[in-house]
């Protein structure tokens, strides 16, 4: 048997001699690169998701928004904040919103006391948001000026309102605000930057200062789309611009910063999981040096009677060798097949985009095998120093 070939075959003789303990040997390596795979490819799917996202939404959406401080509640911007946003020379579109208060929104009278428990946010807006958004409206129009000149009450939902409703695209249906009978006009699009307007209702502000509120209405928002490139630099002007040194407290937020920084704690999320596959890899390496080291004593009789035939110290320690290489590298490519499994079920339940680096997969497989040869370092060695005397003792 002088051979690799002969040796392989031999090798993969004890490995299918003993299906139930090669089967073991084989967990720890695959489930290690099982995790590992999946960790990194649905992390890298989820950022390849954010961005198509942040792609298809811009990264030059700035939002201007009031700051809460002690003593102040429900705090707002100047009532002609998005005038003074508009002054800054990169402010390409403006939209104002004011989120308001303590109001109960239904489908009908009836419904009323099954959704008067559940928050719907309803929100007064300009004519500009989903312009500014750059969100398209599913069925119907947006509030318009002359739903702000002649205070009708006309009110569109978010899409997730509309689901919950049961409200069907062009059907004419009304909304209650209070009791108050606004009809719907329009749906608006997901929202993935605001994931809360999906389930708001939007009125004109005129309408929300006649129905809701004794004064005028003063934003809290402004939606900002500015030059690309210009993001940083414009969210810094706007705190200026809009404050212009009155007492209200501004702070600005890039949107797509937002998006990132969700990025980043995916990412955390991923060392946390490929160093729970790295450890799995290395107990799995200990389990194969454990019963390979077991499997040298059990198979003692055949090193002895191989020994006697001839076979050198060396081709005895190559065949264990070669079969700790043999189990590393079916652990591997099972480890691969199982976490690209893994990643393809994430992706289509959460609607990502798949991404799987080329590196990985070979990456995943030579970790295994380069554990697993070291896990049988010792087992080889030992079976390589057995003399065909030494057999009769342990057999």
């Amino acid at each position: 048997m002088s051979t690799f070939v002969d040796l392989l075959r031999v090798s993969l003789g004890g490995l299918l001699a003993r299906k139930v303990r090669t089967v073991l040997l084989l967990l720890g390596p695959m489930i290690g690169v099982a995790a590992i795979i999946a960790a990194v490819g649905l992390t890298d799917s989820a950022k390849g998701d954010l961005k198509r996202k942040v792609t298809e939404l811009g990264t030059n959406l700035v939002l201007v928004s009031a700051q809460s401080s002690v003593g102040r509640q429900n705090p707002t911007l100047p009532k002609d904040a998005a005038d003074r946003a508009s002054k800054v020379i990169t402010v390409e579109k403006v939209a104002a919103i004011a989120q308001l208060a303590n109001i109960v929104v239904t489908p009908y009278e009836r419904a009323k006391s099954q959704f008067e428990t559940v928050p719907i946010p309803v929100v007064a807006v300009d004519d500009q948001l989903p312009n500014v958004l750059e969100v398209p409206l599913i069925s119907g129009r947006w509030i318009n000026a002359f739903d702000e000149s002649a205070t009708t009450r006309a009110a569109v939902i978010g899409i997730g309102l509309a689901r919950e409703f049961n409200y069907l695209p062009g059907e004419m249906r009304t909304i209650e605000l209070n009791g108050i009978r606004y009809g719907v006009v329009g749906i608006l699009d997901k929202v993935e930057l605001e994931p809360a307007f999906d389930n708001a209702v939007f009125i004109a502000f005129r309408a929300a200062e006649q129905d809701f509120v004794d004064n005028d209405i003063q934003p809290n928002k402004v939606y900002i789309r500015c030059k690309n490139g210009t993001e940083t630099e414009t969210a810094i002007a706007l705190k200026t611009a809009v404050n212009l040194g009155g007492p209200q407290e501004v702070q600005t937020e890039i949107k797509a910063a937002a998006l990132e920084l969700a990025a980043q704690s995916d990412r955390q999320l991923q060392l946390i999981v490929v160093s729970m596959g790295l450890l799995a890899v290395i107990v799995g390496g200990l389990g194969i040096a454990n019963v390979m080291s077991i499997s040298v004593i059990q198979r003692s009789a055949e090193i002895g009677i191989r020994r006697a035939l001839g076979h050198s110290r060396a081709i005895i320690g190559a065949q264990f060798m070669l079969e700790s290489l043999v189990v590393g590298f079916l652990g591997g490519v099972m480890g691969v097949l199982l976490g690209i499994g893994a990643i393809f079920t994430g992706v289509k339940i959460s609607g990502w985009v798949f991404v799987l680096a080329s590196w990985l997969p070979p990456a995943g497989i030579v970790l295994a095998m380069l554990i697993s040869v070291l896990a049988g370092v010792y087992p080889s060695t030992r079976a390589a120093r057995l003399e065909p005397l030494e057999t009769l003792r342990l057999g």
